[in-house]
């Protein structure tokens, strides 16, 4: 049923362009994504990651194709109704925080809900900051904190309003390898432990073996993943992506050893195989540049 979805992408395509001109940035995605799940979307430059995100958060809207989160089609929403709704069932982590300067910790958190016209919630905000481990900074200001106090802030202020799904871009991007980690960390924690969906686009092998399943894009395609072994508990939909060229048998090696998982952490060979399925689909894209 609709309702056991978070995120729903049935044939979407998107089209820049016409004619002989025309760049097909998506062509045909297929997509259903349970409640509760953390997925990781990976693929050379120019597969059509950051064009996924726009179409599947409604920042963008598609050629073809529908939209559906948390049971309701986005697709064809008025413009003020489709804003209305990012506001409170959509959280967004962006690589370059996005915060206001003029504004502390706590008002940043509750922006959202002022957006919508609500009034902000303190003792939810004191809540999410306390589960990224700000609940000491709610009166800073956003230059008075380090770069992974800042996500962290984005990580809370995203997760405020309790949406159905958060849309990561890069989120550990601009980050140090430690801070990186810290950040992963929360993100992990938000869906073990708090039961939020979370869609995250990554160019990191290290960061998406923190996902329980890995999508790889490929001319606008999926056309490939990995699950994190354990993550059967997580909702994925294995019948649907049986037919979206999903091998189900190819993953069934390429998850975490058991200490990882119990720590929902990932291990390195996890992330190494992630970066040799991106590898392998470079090489086709470069063979054909060489060969042009």
């Amino acid at each position: 049923m609709s309702g056991d979805w978070a995120v729903e992408l049935h044939g979407i395509r998107k089209r820049y362009g016409r004619g002989r001109t025309a760049v097909h940035a998506l062509r045909g995605v297929d997509l259903t994504l349970r409640h509760g799940s953390y997925t990781a979307v990976m693929g050379p430059s120019g597969s059509g990651k950051s064009t996924f995100l726009q179409c599947a958060a409604g920042l963008d809207r598609p050629t073809a194709g529908t939209v559906r989160l948390g049971g309701t089609e986005i697709t064809g929403m008025k413009e003020n109704k489709l804003t209305a709704l990012r506001r409170t069932r959509i959280g967004f982590v962006f690589q370059a925080f996005n915060l206001l300067p003029s504004l502390t910790v706590e008002q940043n958190v509750v922006l959202p809900m002022r957006l919508a016209g609500h009034r902000p919630d303190r003792r939810r905000a004191a809540e999410v900051l306390h589960q990224v481990g700000l609940a000491d900074k709610a009166r800073r200001r956003p230059g008075q904190l380090s770069g992974g106090q800042q996500q962290r802030v984005a990580i809370a202020r995203a997760l405020v309003t309790r949406p159905d799904v958060v849309f990561a871009d890069e989120p550990t991007g601009a980050l140090d390898t430690t801070t990186a980690t810290e950040i992963l960390t929360l993100l992990r924690g938000a869906v073990d432990t708090h039961g939020a969906t979370v869609v995250m686009v990554t160019h990191d092998p290290a960061a998406a073996a923190w996902a329980d399943r890995v999508l790889f894009l490929s001319d606008g395609e999926i056309v490939d993943h990995l699950d994190r072994e354990g993550a059967a508990g997580h909702g994925l939909d294995r019948d649907r992506a049986a037919g979206h060229g999903l091998d189900r048998d190819r993953s069934a090696g390429h998850g975490l050893d058991r200490e990882a998982a119990a720590g929902h952490g990932p291990d390195r060979a996890h992330a190494d195989r992630i970066a040799a399925r991106m590898t392998s689909l470079a090489a086709p894209r470069a063979h054909t540049k060489a060969a042009a």
